[in-house]
């Protein structure tokens, strides 16, 4: 297969403390972000080998207002525990990137506060400034962002390359499920190795 780098991007998903670093908000909320913890040295390969083949990086970010007024029906009456717990509020340690994931100045971050990263964000407008064709997805959560995410850069005809071992979520079932609908209808499925051979052969 070959692929335009220059045409390409690298989308990061979410690799943040809150999801990743056992002191996060997400391990306090119960959930078991160990298994997050398996997309982070696929990612960190990635990130490194795109930064070699100067292909760009954009790092999305979950974030909320202090106040979480901008939750909506998923803050106010899906998951109010959110709020609670105050999961990744805007411009604390809970939000930020993780350690061995910061975004570098020449890479482009974009805040969020739903599970697609298209979703009232600038993200669709600096893919088409950049001609870019084909999105190449790593990151957490596999059932929820990333998929999400996969399923509107399919339907706006973005050329979707998911790094199934540099994806991860906290329940198996849930990650099975995600893998499986992606790669049926939204996303080309490649392991780590095989997305830097396509990147190698340029």
């Amino acid at each position: 297969m070959i692929i335009n780098n220059k045409n390409s991007v690298l989308l990061v998903i979410d690799m943040q403390n809150s999801f990743l670093h056992p002191d996060g908000t997400m391990s306090k909320l119960g959930f078991d972000c160990k298994k997050l913890r398996d997309a982070i040295p696929g990612t960190e390969e990635l990130v490194e080998k795109a930064r070699s083949f100067k292909i760009p990086i954009i790092f999305t970010q979950y974030v909320y207002h202090p106040d979480f007024k901008d939750g909506g029906w998923l803050v106010d009456e899906i998951s109010p525990e959110l709020r609670d717990i105050k999961l990744c509020v805007k411009g604390t340690w809970d939000a930020d990137n993780f350690e061995t994931l910061y975004p570098m100045k020449s890479d482009i971050i974009i805040e969020k506060n739903r599970p697609s990263a298209f979703i009232s964000t600038q993200l669709e407008s600096y893919l088409n400034s950049m001609s870019i064709e084909n999105i190449f997805v790593c990151g957490v959560t596999a059932n929820m962002c990333v998929e999400t995410t996969v399923r509107d850069a399919c339907q706006r005809d973005f050329r979707v390359f998911l790094a199934k071992d540099a994806i991860a979520e906290v329940d198996d079932a849930r990650m099975k499920v995600a893998l499986m609908a992606m790669e049926y209808f939204f996303a080309k499925v490649l392991n780590v190795r095989e997305i830097i051979d396509i990147w190698n052969k340029k």
